[in-house]
C-alpha cells in the first residue's frame, strides 16, 4: 500500500524528473496533430514500428482512399498491401477495417468527436471496445487529438519509470497508467510522454543503458541501486 509519504516523494521525483528532461530536451512538439480518426488509424499503424515505417504506411493509406470511408468496404488485401510499409500488416489491415467500421455500427457517423464530451475514464473504456485497441492506444489518441489528461504509456515510458521508482518493478504498462496520472500535473503529461519517450532512444535503452552520460542519475533507483552494488 502507498502511503502519503510515498505518494509525496513520487510526486518530487516525478516534478524533478519532468523538469530534468525539459531543460535537456526542450518543450517537444508532436507532429502535426491529426484529427481523432486519422490519429486513431496511425496509432494502430505505429504498433511494433519505426515512426518513419508508420507514416509511410499512413500516408499510403491517404493517399490512395479519398476518406476513410472508402476503406469500410475495401478489398482488405488491397489494404493490407497498401499499408505493408508500416510491418505488421496482416494484422494492422484488418484491425484499421474493423475499428472504422465499428465506429460507425456504434455511432452511425465516422467521427469520434463525441469523447470529448465524456467523462474521461468513460471514453478511454469506449475506445478501448475497439479489437487490437488498448489502453495506450486509447490515452494517445485522447492526450494527443483531444489533450484529455491521460498519460499514455508505451515500452520507453514503462521501462525508465519502473528504472526511476516511479513505479514498482512489478507493475504492468497497463496499470502504469492510472499510477502516473495520479503523480503529475496533467499540464506535463505530453510533454514527459514526449520526453522520455526521447530519452529512452537516446540514453535509457532497453539493453546497456548510459547510465554515465544520464542526467536522471540522482533520481533513478536503478542506477543508485548500480552504484550501491559496485
Amino acid at each position: 500500500m502507498t502511503t502519503s509519504d510515498d505518494r509525496n516523494r513520487l510526486q518530487k521525483k516525478y516534478s524533478a524528473v519532468y523538469l530534468k528532461l525539459e531543460t535537456a530536451y526542450g518543450h517537444p512538439q508532436w507532429r502535426q496533430h491529426l484529427p481523432p480518426i486519422d490519429e486513431l488509424v496511425s496509432t494502430i499503424l505505429s504498433q511494433s514500428t519505426s515512426d518513419i515505417n508508420r507514416d509511410r504506411g499512413f500516408n499510403a493509406l491517404k493517399n490512395r482512399y479519398p476518406g476513410w470511408g472508402d476503406i469500410l468496404d475495401a478489398p482488405v488485401d488491397e489494404i493490407v498491401d497498401t499499408i505493408r510499409p508500416a510491418g505488421l500488416a496482416n494484422q494492422k489491415g484488418p484491425r484499421i477495417q474493423e475499428a472504422l467500421r465499428f465506429i460507425v455500427l456504434q455511432r452511425g457517423e465516422l467521427s469520434i468527436d463525441f469523447l470529448n464530451d465524456m467523462p474521461l475514464d468513460e471514453a478511454r473504456a469506449w475506445l478501448v471496445q475497439i479489437k487490437g485497441v488498448g489502453i495506450k492506444t486509447a490515452s494517445i489518441v485522447l492526450l494527443f487529438s483531444f489533450a484529455r489528461p491521460v498519460f499514455p504509456v508505451d515500452t520507453h515510458v514503462h521501462r525508465i519509470t519502473q528504472r526511476l521508482g516511479l513505479i514498482g518493478p512489478k507493475v504492468s504498462a497497463e496499470k502504469a497508467h492510472p499510477i502516473l496520472e495520479q503523480l503529475g500535473d496533467p499540464q506535463t503529461f505530453y510533454a514527459m510522454h514526449l520526453n522520455l519517450i526521447q530519452h529512452g532512444r537516446q540514453v535509457c535503452l532497453a539493453r546497456n543503458p548510459r547510465c554515465e552520460q544520464c542526467l536522471l542519475q540522482q533520481d533513478c533507483s536503478y542506477f543508485l541501486d548500480l552504484r550501491a552494488g559496485a
